[in-house]
């Protein structure tokens, strides 16, 4: 899938950076052309109207750097012009020694090695995959919007020298003042039984449920006989667990159960399956020993499956089981989240192999479900309407249909008689309206007519649709008010804004609550009473895992020498900006404001504005007092026609100045909906403009802590930096200010449940200044629809007049930092967020494999190191002090204080991994995001540089505020500021897009981004 990008410095042909109009501070090719630098025109070096295309020598830059041509096509192992048998590249750790030798070619170990990692059912299919981006003369087309076809292929580079292992844990780090935390890891006594694994086969093929409810009752008829004694666990699927052998290795059974309740209506029937089993293999428990002392390299992920399965089998039985997690209405109270769906809580569970050995990870969970309600009920919560006495418009009813489709619901007019549908849909005539045929000689009833006759029931809602339900070729229709949905179906659709605050507030926990309540689920699973349990003999701690922890020193910030305090160093990972100034605070002097909310006074937005404007001032920006033109009140719905509207006439005030604005201000209502993201996408897709926005309690209330945070969120949009670590102006960061140093920090959003066709959004940042590493760039890419993969990390297309074009995020972000710093990047430091256990070595694969083809595409033997992390958030340990009352240890909300980092006990017990408490655990009452401290979890894929441990925490510390922070508010991209020059070229570089994008790609290229007050505005070029 194509990728939409504005252009950004250094990136495009040959032919002068063009500026903008005005002598480079107007827009160049639809972009920003800020202090003299402008967009890389298209292929026929198209400059700016302006000035801004003179020469830069780069500051320490010897001579030019220019990317090599290509390296010369590999011929085929196989020989038939396919690719090699060995595509994968080896993933051990490189030397870091510069003059290391070539790489050897990878050996066919390497693929056995990543093949035993990975499920053997999908080791073909990812290979596959992987060797079309990685193979060396791999090549397809495609055809341009012009119908010219291109040619698309992958140049070969030198492949990394390294085996698929990851780095081992060089040791634990000493740094920081030592303490002790609990974790919510329950250690688990390894069973010294033999495990044996037998394949099920249940004829007919039937459901999870009903396929447990077969097994369940063949292991009640026959536990005592054909099984030997012997409680077997069963997966769901087709594999079933025994402590111990069967006596016999292949028998088959005849079991009749009555039919899983489909929804139908239909009377429950008995059916025979015929269910065969047979010995398939045994569980090797030493294997999992050996692997956690450390004496083996791989996880044997059988043994630790059967120890899953085993566990799960009894909350399976009791609860509702969703992924990982289980929950019931009896684990705490239920509460309504609003449009007919509530909360249940629940608990995640999971087995892990750690340093201590292994541990059973449980954590408290929430999950939304229907409410049980009568269907006028939910329709009446949905449509926040009366209903009752009055027809239904066609959009209340497809919103209606939406909602319902796949729901079960229970009849209420006939007694004790609760059969249970599945509806399908909605009728398109109202019940009144509404008939069917009673017999073969085409007589007809109506529904009304049909109830009163048959079950004695008049029905009051006429004018309301009936539901369709059961069989679609047969459907049954059934009144909306005879009609109650089903107790705990899980609402998996997406929530919305209301529905998310209700959650968060019924999740949001101090965190010596959530300490009790994990303790108490414990007690409660009785794990030690489990029959299972016992039947393998898996042993439970009902006690929190108590581990050793270190608190790093927080880095010393510095600000401007102009202010009364030079620098900062935060208390307990906070500080504030009084009588402190930016260090370089940007200029914005042709600004504008516009007002959304209804309720603020056209007085009041101007006070705001003017005192946000003095704000900037006094924080060190260069800001304009007054707009250029007054604030006016726009409505809602018109965001499109109001922005354009006003953005002409501002520019038309600013003719004669042949200025340009840079900045608008845009008051929204607190509850605003789809305003912001309209608003974000007009400005900066359709205008090129950047945009700040606020709420409309930040007006009414207007202190000076709201202000400072909204001018330093303005300074860094406009190009400014608000700060820079003191060490980094040293030179004293490790692995960063010894030599030319980019950070790299990348994700890939995926579209929400039930948006089948939308694109996932690949983005990623990089950092522009060395060795401060305080400016971010970032670049986003639409590609597959829930593709975790970056795919447009380096691409190399063959155009029949251009030639061989070389392009991808990591190509252009090297050329930018090139080019804003004079420098070489000689390590790279990737961090890489949102990849799950299961993908670490297919990312590595691919991903790394990207960034060693966009070094060697910019300059023969390029390749410099390269540092390739994972970061987790979205893990389940959480962290507790070990003395709440111990003042020293927590913060003001009860959290472990930040700079906490954990690499013993709980951490993997053989790779690089470490958990970080980064930032200081917040809990406000209007909108909790951080319930206490979990911080995030670093594990080391791939390391060219061998840092210590405390080294790399601290990097990661650092690191984090600044390159995931940007990553998380980069929707769009933007330029930083740099100089206007060019890279000299021995080959044709792809242009990027243009900053406007057509219509027909703005949706993929622009997804909603995050809600004003909860992360803030969607960022370009971010300053941490």
């Amino acid at each position: 899938m194509g990728s939409w990008r504005p252009r950004m410095p250094g990136f495009g042909d040959e032919g002068g950076g063009g500026g903008g109009r005005g002598g480079g501070q107007g827009r160049g090719m639809g972009g920003r052309g800020r202090g003299g630098f402008g967009f890389y025109p298209q292929q026929g070096g198209r400059g700016g109207v302006g000035g801004g295309g003179g020469s830069y020598q780069p500051r320490g830059a010897a001579q030019q750097w220019r990317p090599a041509a290509p390296a010369p096509a590999q011929p085929h192992a196989n020989g038939n012009g396919g690719p090699a048998a060995t595509i994968a590249p080896e993933l051990r750790q490189a030397n870091t020694d510069d003059a290391a030798p070539a790489p050897p070619a990878p050996a066919p170990e390497a693929l056995e090695a990543v093949a035993e990692h990975l499920e053997l059912d999908d080791v073909t299919d990812q290979f596959d995959a992987l060797s079309m981006s990685m193979g060396g003369d791999d090549s397809g087309s495609v055809t341009t919007g012009t119908g010219r076809e291109l040619a698309v292929a992958r140049a070969p580079i030198p492949r990394a020298d390294s085996s698929c292992k990851f780095p081992h844990r060089p040791g634990s780090g000493r740094a920081g003042t030592r303490c002790l935390v609990k974790a919510n890891h329950f250690l688990a006594e390894l069973p010294d039984k033999d495990l044996h694994q037998y394949d099920v086969a249940i004829t007919p093929e039937t459901s999870r449920v009903s396929g447990r409810a077969v097994m369940g009752e063949l292991v009640r008829l026959h536990r005592a006989s054909y099984l030997g004694g012997r409680l077997p666990a069963y997966d769901g699927s087709k594999s079933m667990y025994t402590a111990g052998p069967l006596p016999f290795t292949s028998k088959e059974f005849h079991i009749t159960v009555l039919e899983e309740d489909d929804g139908s209506g239909q009377e429950r029937r008995e059916r025979t399956f015929k269910v065969v089993i047979r010995y398939a293999a045994r569980a090797d428990l030493r294997r999992l020993e050996q692997y956690i002392a450390g004496r083996q390299a791989e996880a044997p992920q059988e043994a630790l499956q059967v120890l899953d399965i085993v566990l799960r089998e009894l909350p399976t039985a009791r609860y509702a089981p969703y992924g990982r997690s289980f929950f019931s209405p009896d684990f705490g109270r239920r509460r309504s989240l609003g449009d007919g769906v509530e909360s249940w809580r629940g608990f995640y569970q999971t087995i892990r192999p750690t340093q201590m050995g292994l541990s059973l990870n449980i954590d408290m969970s929430a999950t939304s479900f229907f409410e049980p309600l009568p269907v006028l009920g939910f329709v009446g919560q949905l449509l926040n309407a009366d209903i009752h006495s009055r027809a239904l418009s066609d959009a209340e009813r497809v919103k209606i249909k939406k909602a319902l489709r796949g729901v079960k619901v229970e009849v209420t007019h006939r007694g004790n008689i609760r059969r249970k549908y599945r509806i399908s849909g909605l009728t398109a005539q109202t019940t009144r309206e509404l008939t069917f045929p009673v017999d073969q000689g085409g007589t007809v009833k109506s529904v009304v007519q049909y109830f009163q006759e048959t079950y004695g029931f008049a029905i009051q809602h006429i004018n309301l649709p009936c539901l369709t339900v059961g069989n679609q070729q047969r459907p049954n229709y059934l009144p909306m008010e005879v009609c109650k949905i089903v107790e705990g179906q899980r609402y998996s659709k997406r929530l919305n804004q209301g529905q998310i605050r209700a959650l968060l507030e019924e999740t949001c926990q101090r965190p010596h609550d959530r300490e009790r309540d994990i303790v108490q689920m414990v007690n409660h699973n009785s794990y030690h009473d489990d029959p299972y349990a016992k039947e393998f003999g898996i042993k439970i701690s009902e006690r929190l895992a108590s581990v050793e922890a270190r608190i790093l020193p927080a880095p010393r910030l510095k600000y401007s020498e102009t202010g009364r305090e030079k620098d900062c160093l935060p208390r307990v990972g906070q500080w504030n900006m009084m009588n402190k100034k930016m260090v370089n605070g940007a200029r914005v002097r042709s600004w504008l404001c516009v007002n959304f909310a209804r309720n603020v006074q056209e007085s009041m937005a101007t006070g705001f504005c003017r005192e946000l404007a003095r704000m900037c001032q006094a924080s060190g920006m260069d800001f304009a007092l007054e707009p250029v033109l007054p604030v006016i009140y726009v409505r809602p719905d018109q965001v499109e026609r109001g922005l354009k509207a006003r953005f002409h006439d501002a520019m038309t005030a600013l003719g004669p100045q042949r200025k340009e604005i840079e900045l608008l201000i845009g008051i929204l209502p607190d509850n605003n909906g789809s305003l912001y993201g309209d608003l974000k996408r007009v400005c900066e897709i359709d205008l090129g403009l950047i945009s700040q926005c606020c709420l409309t309690k930040q007006v009414f209330k207007m202190n000076k802590q709201i202000l400072a945070n909204l001018s330093l969120k303005i300074n860094v949009k406009v190009g400014g930096r608000n700060t820079v670590l003191a060490d980094a102006l040293t030179r004293r960061i490790p692995l960063v200010t010894d030599k030319p140093t980019i950070i790299f920090g990348a994700d890939v959003t995926h579209p929400h449940p039930g948006e089948d066709s939308s694109p996932s959004i690949a983005a990623v940042v990089a950092s522009q200044d060395w060795p401060e590493v305080t400016k971010y760039a970032g670049l986003v890419s639409a590609q597959t629809h829930r593709q975790e993969l970056i795919e447009d990390l380096y691409n190399v297309t063959h155009d029949p007049q251009r030639g061989t074009i070389h392009g991808g995020m990591v190509r252009e972000l090297l050329i930018s930092f090139k080019r804003t710093t004079g420098e070489k990047p000689e390590r790279i430091i990737f961090y890489r967020d949102g990849v799950s256990e299961g993908q670490f070595y297919q990312v590595l694969l691919h991903e790394l494999d990207a960034i060693r083809k966009a070094c060697a595409s910019l300059e023969a033997n390029y390749q410099p190191l390269v540092t390739f992390v994972v970061v987790q958030k979205r893990h389940h340990t959480r962290l507790f002090a070990h003395n709440h009352n111990d003042q020293s240890t927590v913060d003001k909300s009860g959290n472990i204080l930040p700079g906490t980092v954990i690499d013993s006990k709980i951490c993997h017990p053989t790779e690089f991994d470490f958990f970080l408490c980064s930032h200081a655990g917040i809990k406000a009452r209007a909108a909790p995001r951080i319930t206490m401290s979990c911080g995030m979890r670093t594990t080391s894929l791939l390391m060219d540089c061998r840092p210590s441990p405390t080294t790399f925490a601290i990097l990661t510390l650092g690191a984090r505020a600044r390159c995931l922070s940007s990553l998380q508010h980069t929707t769009l991209t933007w330029p930083p500021s740099a100089p206007a020059s060019t890279w000299s070229r021995t080959a044709p570089t792809a242009a990027p897009s243009r900053a406007r994008a057509s219509p027909a790609r703005r949706r993929p290229a622009a997804p909603a981004p995050p809600a004003p007050g909860s992360s803030g505005p969607s960022l370009r070029s971010r300053t941490a």
